[in-house]
């Protein structure tokens, strides 16, 4: 069946034009004496002949390097391998070919050479020797020991093994067409969560059925010496939750929270009517020492959370949507997808204008599916609701750049933080202020029908058309699919209204909050959070934003946050300082808090000291109004739409 799955796709895949288009050409003269590159291959080429033998050693957990070696069947005079580039879900350029090392090819048992493309430096081009059938490629992933450029992905308990970080393939293929046996050998005593077929796994090697690259790339590994796997679907033995922790007690979650992701995959099957996959593995790490990560793919998802997320469950309310958000995606980015996300190869430049549908409207469902599963309450919900449109109801850059412009903010660099966020923007942007655009689209079609019609009915025809029940070929759409999806549902001038969202940029541009007054409830602030505002927002004690401008953070009390156009802001300070002073006390979060709540009402400056290196200022903010925590409040006489959103459905 997934053959057939993959002629489906490739065909798909080559349908899309000119976005296939994929050569390096030299655009100087050689002046050096090195030959010119030869033109990559474009894929379009439907089958790749002979399977490619994947052969992975994760063993070396205290050098944190993965070896692999490759056998490729080859024929003709040369071929050309690729590094993967565009990786799926990162929705930009960032394959870390900067880790790929000790490059060795060899063919009749002769080392032979290699010449990487002078143009794109993904790509590696080879000369075969004649009556060469076959070429061995053998290299190193050399991943890291700490965060701070990528993330870690091995230690000495775990590791998340990622098959398009760690392999080359021939240009000129479609993924689907080319086809891979994969193999990995473990540390002793690990066992593993992944959704490829094993065919065995005996003395820390597991083999699994050969699969084509699209299928392999999308099909990472969760390994550790502590491992659980618990079947979560309560329809069959569809879903698994794959647990690999630091310690064998993290594993230990009760059986209530194992029944919050029952009633996850029950929830999703009321809300989508189908199912694209054949089966579905969460894999979940929970540690300190491996970096963190939330991705979706089709038959899986990579998630990690803190080392103690099921032990102190209570701590970690603010994170509980993450394996809902990963689940969606399953029906909203992998099964249907952004036309311009479906690339023949790796190698093929993504576009990303459609994000704040694959990402946005993913965003919303994972929160209102955590609320309708009880992975959070309702009061929990409204927490969320209103920190996101605090942050969009006080963010200037919408003053210069449009949502719209976002989308493609990935390809300035992958996720790059910058030092002002709420001027800048950026990714988190196509996720928050785009489930707000959806919130806003829900409550309107409520609204306009009475209340018989929602953003439920979309999700159940648009991620799930007639037939497809078990399909998991991946299906494109367009800005003019969702708006007419849109209007099936409930006739509308939606085109106009969003774009007039994703466009609005200038002096009169604002946040889209209109669906909180719809769904019967205004954004207010409070000067003291409550327990499930606390609970929610755990660093609330040192959150400044709507007040002061800023949030403290670290030992140091380093400012951080900085709101453009805020108090600190207009006092001439930005990033690198740490606050030593609130007036004659020292600086801390409880010492500012007091500041702040003293100086309300009144004339007195708030007076603080800062250092940022060898530099010391004094600086008196004339700010009076008091903290300020935002809050949901009930507008009375209206129909609380949002608690009719964030209800579990009974069908």
């Amino acid at each position: 069946m997934r053959l057939a799955v993959s002629t489906c796709l490739a065909a798909l895949l080559f349908a899309a034009g000119p976005a296939l288009s994929q050569t390096a050409t030299p655009t100087t003269p050689n002046i050096g004496g090195f030959p010119d590159s030869p033109p990559i291959p474009a894929p379009t080429n439907p089958t790749y002949p002979g399977v490619i033998r994947y052969e992975v050693d994760a063993t070396d957990y205290d050098r944190h390097i993965v070896s692999v070696r490759q056998v490729i069947p080859v024929s003709g005079p040369r071929i050309t391998l690729l590094y993967p580039k565009y990786l799926p879900g990162n929705h930009a350029a960032s394959g870390p070919i900067q880790l790929l090392g000790g490059l060795i090819v060899k063919a009749n048992g002769q080392e032979i050479d290699w010449r990487r493309d002078a143009v794109d430096p993904y790509a590696f081009h080879i000369e075969i020797p004649a009556g060469a059938s076959e070429l061995e490629v053998s290299f190193q992933w050399l991943t890291q020991s700490d965060n701070a450029n990528w993330r870690v992905v091995m230690t000495p308990r775990m590791m998340n093994l990622q098959f398009e970080k760690a392999l080359l393939y021939p240009a000129g293929y479609a993924s689907t067409g080319i086809t891979f046996a994969p193999s990995v050998r473990l540390p002793d005593g690990w066992n593993y969560g992944v959704s490829l077929r094993t065919t065995s796994f005996e003395n820390g090697l597991a083999v699994f059925e050969p699969v084509d690259l699209y299928t392999l790339a999308d099909s990472p590994m969760f390994a550790g010496l502590h491992y659980r796997q618990i079947e979560i679907d309560p329809e069959g033995d569809d879903v698994y939750l794959n647990i690999v922790a630091d310690e064998a007690a993290n594993l230990a979650a009760t059986p209530e929270q194992i029944g919050y992701y029952e009633a996850l995959i029950t929830q999703a099957d009321r809300l989508f009517g189908s199912r694209h996959y054949d089966r579905y593995d969460f894999l979940l790490g929970l540690t300190n020492q491996m970096g963190g990560i939330g991705l979706e793919h089709h038959r899986s998802s990579e998630n990690t959370h803190a080392p103690n997320f099921f032990t102190s469950w209570n701590s970690h309310a603010g994170g509980r949507a993450l394996l809902p958000h990963e689940y969606v995606h399953s029906w909203n980015g992998k099964f249907m997808r952004p036309a311009d996300e479906l690339t023949a190869n790796y190698n093929v430049p993504t576009e990303n204008s459609l994000m704040w549908v694959y990402e946005g409207q993913t965003e919303y469902w994972g929160d209102v599916l955590s609320a309708r599963t009880g992975l959070h309450t309702k009061a929990q919900a409204l927490v969320l609701l209103a920190d996101r449109a605090a942050f969009y109801q006080n963010q200037h850059g919408r003053r210069w750049r449009n949502l719209q412009d976002v989308n493609n903010h990935n390809l300035l660099g992958y996720r790059v933080p910058g030092q002002w966020a709420s001027w800048m923007r950026a990714t988190g942007d196509y996720y928050d202020e785009a489930a707000l655009i959806w919130l806003d689209v829900d409550t309107l079609i409520r609204e306009r029908s009475g209340d018989r019609r929602s953003l439920d009915d979309f999700a159940r025809t648009f991620f799930s058309p007639e037939g497809s029940d078990g399909d998991w070929t991946p299906r494109g759409y367009t800005f003019a699919d969702v708006v007419a999806a849109l209007n099936a549902v409930e006739p509308y001038d939606w085109a106009t209204f969003l774009r007039d969202r994703l466009d609005a940029d200038g002096p009169d541009a604002r946040a889209p909050l209109d669906g909180l007054e719809r769904g019967g409830y205004r954004l207010v602030y409070v000067e003291e959070p409550n327990a499930d505002e606390r609970a929610v927002n755990s660093n609330w004690g040192s959150d400044f934003r709507w007040s002061v401008g800023f949030s403290l953070t670290g030992a140091t009390n380093r400012i951080s946050g900085i709101r453009w156009g805020g108090p600190l802001f207009e006092a001439g300070i930005g990033a690198g300082w740490d606050l030593i002073a609130v007036g004659d006390r020292a600086g801390s979060p409880e010492a500012l808090r007091e500041a702040i709540t003293a100086a309300k009402g009144g004339s007195e400056p708030i007076r603080l000291t800062l250092r940022n290196g060898q530099r010391v200022r004094t600086i008196d903010l004339a700010y009076h109004d008091g903290l300020r925590y935002p809050r949901l409040e009930r507008i009375e006489g209206t129909r609380d739409r949002i608690s009719d959103i964030l209800t579990a459905r009974r069908r």
